[in-house]
């Protein structure tokens, strides 16, 4: 059996953090993973921003409720799932993603929780585990699926290299250019066939 594993924000759907910084006007929260690669100094940054400007899940979440998917990812996810089966790997949140993951019909998704007071003040996060994807793609491989993985960021890297096959997709040019040993493409079409030609290879 083959399972495909993918990451979410921006391969699935809008990144939420770029979302939240042009609804709010706060440049430093356009950073993502794509641009820092030390996932608990992203964090540690996004959430100082936060208390700094007295926001917290509520507002997040508001903007995320006006979100939709990526035009063509249900689709591809739909024709996906009846020839693989999916996992999404990601380093949200379940806080945050619940909304999207209706839009996409509910795929089994791997991620981390936030540690949220009364008021809504986000004051930590909580880790699913160290370098998740990689340990998931792992995991799955122990019990004898063959994985193809997809991601666009530095956070997806290690994930892509423990699969059977990876690909970066709609990767921007710093990390396919760090990383050329992964082949990539912008289109879903073009990834489904690249998915397909990986599993049909003896």
């Amino acid at each position: 059996m083959d399972i495909v594993c993918l990451d979410l924000e921006g391969v699935l759907i809008p990144e939420i953090w770029i979302a939240f910084a042009e609804k709010t006007g706060i440049e430093k929260l356009r950073a993502t993973t794509r641009d820092i690669s030390d996932y608990d100094e992203l964090m540690s940054m996004r959430l100082a921003t936060l208390k700094a400007h007295g926001l917290g899940i509520h507002e997040i979440q508001s903007v995320i409720g006006e979100l939709s998917p990526l035009p063509g990812a249900k689709d591809f996810l739909d024709d996906l799932r009846q020839s693989y089966q999916l996992v999404i790997l990601s380093d949200t949140f379940y806080d945050f993603a619940k909304p999207l993951m209706a839009q996409l019909d509910w795929p089994s998704l791997f991620c981390h929780r936030l540690v949220i007071d009364d008021a809504g003040v986000i004051q930590d996060y909580k880790l699913r585990q160290k370098d998740p994807k990689r340990h998931a793609v792992e995991a799955l491989r122990s019990l004898n699926f063959r994985i193809f993985a997809a991601g666009d960021s530095y956070n997806d890297t290690t994930m892509l290299a423990a699969a059977d096959q990876g690909f970066l997709f709609c990767a921007p040019d710093n990390v396919k250019a760090e990383f050329p040993q992964f082949a990539f493409t912008e289109d879903y079409s073009e990834l489904r066939a690249m998915i397909d030609a990986a599993a049909s290879a003896p």
